[in-house]
């Protein structure tokens, strides 16, 4: 069951990081590129914002996103501003959506996300919570998938576990860390079944696309294709 009081402080913990780790940062290392291709860390930072706003749209029962390209804009037209205007922007929009989930709700009710995903409201923390950390590694300023609380790294490979879990185009694979926690997905393509064994961050990294798989050690079969997120 999803504690969204918990997630809240987790989102507030890791926004924190993220601030003290961005204080750190020049107008030059803004602009630099990111590990998202075709982002500069700026476009980041810009997403972090209005993702936030985002999310607040969503637990008021508004549209996430006026359009697509209204996204993509806003992220185009903030992506430029120099740090002290993007940490500004990243604590002002963090503190509404802090505000919003203290806000008395009904925390069982079903949201929609983009592209008519829907979820259950407890899970928005959750979701923010990975927004935060994932791109905090995004901007490849020292912090690491290694770096990632546990409590992260395991939620979230259960998280895409169950999201891949029965795709036609994943076979039937089974997640296995050193220390032995164990998770399966796909089972939808012929094939497999395929053993995919590694650390825990290195599971995660090839789930969520920030890892190639190759240190990964894979038994029955080539390592799985997995579709985009």
């Amino acid at each position: 069951m999803m504690d969204h009081v918990r997630d809240l402080a987790s989102v507030r913990d890791a926004t924190e990081r993220l601030l003290t780790a961005v204080t750190k940062l020049d107008n030059a290392a803004v602009a630099e590129p990111s590990r998202l291709p075709g982002w500069s860390r700026g476009h980041v930072l810009a997403h972090l914002s209005r993702n936030a706003d985002a999310l607040v749209n969503v637990l008021e029962g508004r549209p996430m996103y006026a359009s697509a390209s209204t996204r993509d804009a806003d992220i185009e037209r903030d992506a430029p501003r120099p740090p002290a205007a993007q940490l500004a922007d990243l604590r002002e929009s963090a503190a509404r959506f802090d505000g919003t989930g203290a806000a008395p709700a009904d925390w069982s009710r079903t949201v929609t996300l983009r592209n008519g995903v829907t979820d259950s409201a407890a899970r928005v923390p959750f979701r923010r919570w990975v927004e935060v950390d994932l791109h905090h590694v995004d901007l490849g300023i020292g912090y690491e998938l290694e770096d990632l609380p546990e409590e992260f790294v395991t939620r979230e490979i259960e998280f895409l576990a169950e999201r891949f879990a029965g795709h036609k185009d994943v076979p039937s694979t089974a997640l296995v860390t050193g220390d032995g926690r164990s998770w399966t997905t796909g089972g939808g393509a012929e094939g497999g079944p395929v053993e995919v064994r590694g650390p825990a961050a290195d599971l995660l990294g090839w789930l969520c696309g920030r890892r190639d798989g190759s240190a990964l050690t894979v038994r029955g079969d080539r390592l799985p294709a997995l579709p985009p997120l």
